[in-house]
């Protein structure tokens, strides 16, 4: 079965630590600080990989962390960066956010895409010292790198998709036209994944075409094989309806073309919109006194275009062909879906130093994202460092927050296990 639908996590890498370091060598007394920064994180990137065409990269593996920047070192000696991690993805890959659904980039005719930047290096405690402070013992975190859910859902590219009822020779006509090799044999549901052919006319003409598996009544619903290969049609630019003219199952080919479009409908009624052009296919099956005027009437009176042929003979095949490209030409470019999900919106709404405080058996504990960034940056042995950290939680409400909820001097406040003692 193809593989086109996966959910992975992806996150870059972190920032490596500044360094905390002092410069020591002989005969050079007071060498300061001398603490280099950190490595930057390695990004993700998303690339098209030409030939691949499934997601099968993604079936046993779902978490994927770039390297993590190198920790700064004595000397100023600046922390290796993290190497950047790249995805191939087929062309035609969706990438969605997982929580909302929302598209994040189309990879269909791009360059490496960007999912997750990596943190930066922190800086090493040489950018700390100043006259007042020559002896900083302390230095800054790297910044941990982006995080995603995402969903990865293939939409083949195709200006053609042959759809129909099983077992009415898409498979056929498919392999007929183009080098593709799907599985042709004569009972319902042969073809069980999608097939993609190149379609050419002659040295300047082109298209491509895609043969998806059967659609049966309750497709869009989850019945037979077509639920899983909708998505696959929604870039088409044109169908070719492909019907059994012959009746040999005891089908009537326009109850066939009404129930494919109904369930086209139920998935996107835009589905229905798209032209369509009827194949009457397995034509050297019909008996020469088979009145077709019902059929002619309804295509007529769709506005369906009608070609009689037969894949087996290679009955008016070109004709056909013509018949698409010609209607190919008239028609706009294969859709592209326009990004939906920007992370900067979620971080907007974010209160970026929002707090939670908590009475616990007299134990005043306080909780914000922001907060273990800005503690991975005090060394809580330092004074200097320390003052700069009571200073935060003034300046960003803690102490507001802590006073609001009753606190009082001496009592016990807890932050990530670091307690100390409540004064205002």
């Amino acid at each position: 079965m193809l593989f086109d639908n996966v959910k992975i996590t992806i996150k870059a890498g972190d920032g490596g630590n500044g360094s905390v370091s002092f410069r020591r060598e002989k005969y050079i007394s007071h060498g300061g600080p001398d603490g280099g920064d950190g490595g930057k994180g390695g990004n993700v990137y998303f690339r098209i990989d030409q030939g691949q065409n499934t997601l099968t990269y993604y079936k046993y593996k779902r978490k994927f962390v770039a390297q993590n920047g190198g920790d700064g070192a004595g000397s100023k000696f600046h922390g290796k960066n993290g190497e950047d991690l790249i995805l191939p993805v087929p062309s035609g890959t969706v990438i969605k956010d997982t929580k909302t659904g929302l598209v994040i980039k189309d990879m269909s005719s791009c360059g490496d895409f960007l999912i997750c930047k990596g943190g930066k290096g922190g800086w090493g405690n040489k950018h700390f010292a100043t006259p007042t402070r020559q002896i900083p013992r302390f230095a800054k975190a790297g910044i941990e790198g982006e995080y995603k859910e995402v969903t990865l859902e293939l939409k083949l590219i195709a200006d053609v998709g042959f759809i129909g009822l099983p077992n009415v020779g898409k498979s056929s006509l498919l392999s007929v036209i183009s080098a593709a090799k799907p599985k042709v044999a004569d009972y319902h549901f042969t073809t069980l994944e999608p097939s993609i052919g190149v379609v050419e006319l002659d040295r300047e003409r082109a298209f491509i075409a895609a043969d998806i598996p059967g659609l049966i009544e309750g497709a869009s619903l989850g019945a037979g094989l077509g639920h899983e290969f909708l998505r696959h049609i929604e870039r088409c630019r044109l169908f070719v309806h492909v019907v059994d003219i012959s009746g040999r199952e005891g089908r009537d080919p326009i109850e066939d073309i009404k129930i494919v479009n109904r369930e086209l409908e139920l998935r996107d009624p835009e589905l229905l919109k798209r032209p369509q052009i009827i194949a009457a296919n397995k034509a050297d099956l019909l008996d020469n006194a088979c009145d077709l005027s019902a059929f002619n009437d309804f295509c007529k009176e769709h506005g369906y275009e009608t070609v009689l042929i037969s894949a087996l003979q290679n009955r008016n095949i070109r004709a056909l062909l013509e018949l698409i490209y010609k209607r190919l030409a008239e028609l706009p470019p294969i859709k592209v879906y326009e990004a939906e999900y920007d992370s900067r919106d979620e971080l907007e709404q974010l209160p970026s130093h929002d707090v939670t405080v908590k009475n616990v058996n007299g134990v005043f504990t306080v909780e914000g994202e922001w907060l273990l960034r800005l503690m991975a940056n005090i060394n809580f042995d330092d004074r200097e460092s320390l003052m700069y950290f009571q200073r935060m939680l003034r300046r960003y409400g803690v102490i507001d927050a802590l006073v609001s909820k009753g606190i009082k001097d001496g009592d016990t406040v807890s932050i990530y296990d670091f307690e100390f003692d409540f004064v205002n």
